[in-house]
């Protein structure tokens, strides 16, 4: 069978979620596939991904088989699938940023816990993993953090996929970099697959394409995970709100001042746990001049949430390393990120996938032609 072997920075909710996922697919015929965008990638099923090493911060997940670290508190996701034992112990990562001061003030359920051991070298251990592909699930704010994975990942020889609102696909720099480096990287900041910014994207852009002038609106969401406890330091959250704003933004023709747009976390609900809320207003006129408002209030369990996103990131990802294809993948990551190199409408981002999975000549993030070799 044809592995892809991941390693994965952060075993938190969404690494939770991604682990359920990849065994609770190995059961599933394509025919009962509820929840994949693609049940099949060209030959590669969610069944072919292999977590091979992990990295976190916290006691009660450090030196734990990753079988029990994707449990442990303060994780608190839907269990949707038991996960067998991995025979993958989670090494001490890095704190650097990754754990915002205002935490240590909760409850130790509800926040991190920081072990007291010394950081384990994460290249060194990439390497020994075989880990083909590191995807980044570090918390909101994690600047320090996320640069730092995202050079082990190019010391280490792996691709790079992150899932986090701290721009490195996106960034013509790091792009270079991995490029330089012959690896793909995929980013920014993972979309759902029907979360608040593709819900809020659609509706901007029926507001659009149907003649009706949006005028203002915003996007409030609540949560009781530990990724809005953290949120809760609004210093962390600049990135963040860039990447869901213009994630909107993209899709009208003339963006909208900003003062007439909010899109963002609002509050910590800690017995929401991993649910999350959605609320969103639209304002604008249509016909006439006569006004229109909408409201939609969509609530959804975050984390599981995301993980059809990434595991296509992955098998895409893959593909790029089997073709020799280096550098921001901008079809995959136009599909499933918020803040890719180049933004396009959903519906073609989608047609651009297709076409790369199909193996056709597509351009990359610099505007050069790459040539796929199909198999």
């Amino acid at each position: 069978m044809k592995r892809i072997k991941v390693a994965i920075a952060g075993v938190g909710n969404c690494a939770s979620s991604l682990v359920q996922g990849i065994e609770y697919y190995k059961h599933v015929d394509a025919k009962d596939c509820i929840g994949l965008m693609h049940y099949e990638v060209n030959g590669y099923r969610p069944g072919n991904i292999e977590v091979v090493a992990a990295f976190d911060v916290d006691k009660r997940k450090v030196r734990k088989d990753l079988s029990e670290a994707v449990f442990a508190e303060p994780n608190c996701t839907a269990v949707f699938y038991r996960v067998p034992h991995y025979g993958v112990e989670v090494k001490m990562g890095p704190v650097l940023d990754g754990v915002a001061s205002h935490m240590h003030s909760y409850p130790e359920d509800k926040t991190f816990v920081v072990a007291d051991e010394e950081p384990c070298n994460v290249v060194k251990e990439l390497r020994d993993s075989g880990a083909e592909i590191l995807v980044n699930y570090m918390p909101v704010g994690s600047e320090q953090a996320t640069r730092f994975y995202a050079k082990a990942a190019l010391d280490a020889g792996v691709a790079f996929i992150n899932c986090m609102p701290v721009f490195i696909a996106s960034d013509p720099k790091w792009g270079r970099e991995f490029e330089e480096k012959k690896l793909p990287v995929v980013g920014d900041d993972v979309k759902s697959q029907i979360g608040a910014t593709i819900v809020h994207r659609t509706l901007a852009k029926l507001f659009n394409d149907r003649g009706c002038k949006l005028d203002r609106t915003y996007q409030l969401n609540t949560g009781g995970n530990t990724d809005f406890l953290n949120m809760l330091n609004r210093a962390r959250l600049k990135s963040k709100r860039i990447s869901k704003t213009e994630a909107v933004q993209s899709v009208l023709d003339e963006p909208l001042m900003p003062d007439d747009i909010h899109i963002g976390p609002s509050d910590y609900v800690p017995w929401q746990r991993d649910n999350k809320i959605c609320f969103l207003r639209m304002e604008g006129r249509i016909f006439g001049d006569i006004p229109i408002d909408l409201e939609l209030r969509l609530s959804v369990e975050d984390s599981p949430n995301s993980g059809g996103s990434t595991i296509d990131a992955i098998r895409v990802c893959k593909l790029a390393l089997d073709r020799g294809i280096a550098g921001p993948l901008i079809e995959i990551s136009a599909y499933t990120m918020k803040h890719p190199p180049i933004q396009y409408p959903d519906e073609v981002a989608r047609e651009l996938l297709e076409r790369f999975i199909r193996g056709e000549a597509v351009e990359n993030s610099f505007g050069e032609r790459r040539g796929l070799i199909t198999g």
